[in-house]
């Protein structure tokens, strides 16, 4: 399989991942909400940091090899 293939098929799945975890925030924040505020507020904090965390770690790995 190619570089490139790889490569878009990662990110693909990247997304759909990203994209259902965003799909149910609404509810995984009403139900930490439940708990805390603070708690909602960091599972929002977590999501958008760790969708730019992932691809920023992604990018330093493939400059490596």
């Amino acid at each position: 399989m190619s570089e490139k293939r790889r490569t878009v098929i990662a990110a693909g799945l990247i997304f759909i991942g990203f994209g259902l975890f965003a799909w149910f925030l609404p509810d995984i924040m009403l139900a930490a909400g439940n708990l805390s505020p603070w708690a909602a507020g960091v599972v929002v904090i977590v999501f958008l940091l760790g969708f730019f965390a992932l691809f920023w770690v992604r990018s330093r790995y493939k400059d490596r090899g």
